[in-house]
């Protein structure tokens, strides 16, 4: 059995601040921070990691100092964001960005790829947006690490 953690937060799991992915993004640092995070997953990643911290107008490095020092909960680090000056939390922002997250589809290899290690045909009926399909490869890291 792994001494790694898989983030099985969904990147489509909104905090009390409706932003979607933000409660993924704490968990990933935090357990990045502690050296638990299961290989193969970045603490904040160039993809929704960043597009979260771009779209509130955060600072990335500030983001993960703050995790890093302070181990909050998720209601301390949405605390913290908020107090974050210019930070953009009106709900075009966040409306913004949830659509961004909700319509991101992986390029064709990445999506194919997660099909097949979950056994799953490429065909009309599979997952095409990254949230349901980042959701099986989760899922089947947590098998493979810990179920299986």
């Amino acid at each position: 059995m792994s001494n790694t953690i898989v983030p099985l937060i969904s990147s489509g799991v909104a905090g009390p601040l409706g932003v979607l992915h933000l409660p993924r993004l704490w968990l990933k640092v935090s357990l990045e921070q502690r050296g638990i995070l299961a290989a193969g997953y970045p603490g904040a990643g160039k993809g929704y990691d960043q597009m979260v911290i771009d779209a509130l107008a955060l600072n990335r490095d500030a983001v993960i100092a703050f995790i890093k020092s302070s181990k909050p909960t998720y209601p301390q680090f949405e605390a913290w964001v908020k107090s974050q000056p210019g930070v953009k939390l009106d709900k075009a922002t966040v409306d913004t960005i949830n659509g961004a997250i909700r319509g991101y589809n992986h390029d064709d290899g990445t999506r194919k790829s997660i099909l097949s290690a979950n056994g799953i045909p490429d065909d009309a009926n599979a997952f095409k947006d990254a949230i349901n399909l980042n959701n099986l490869d989760d899922w089947s890291e947590l098998h493979t690490a810990v179920l299986k």
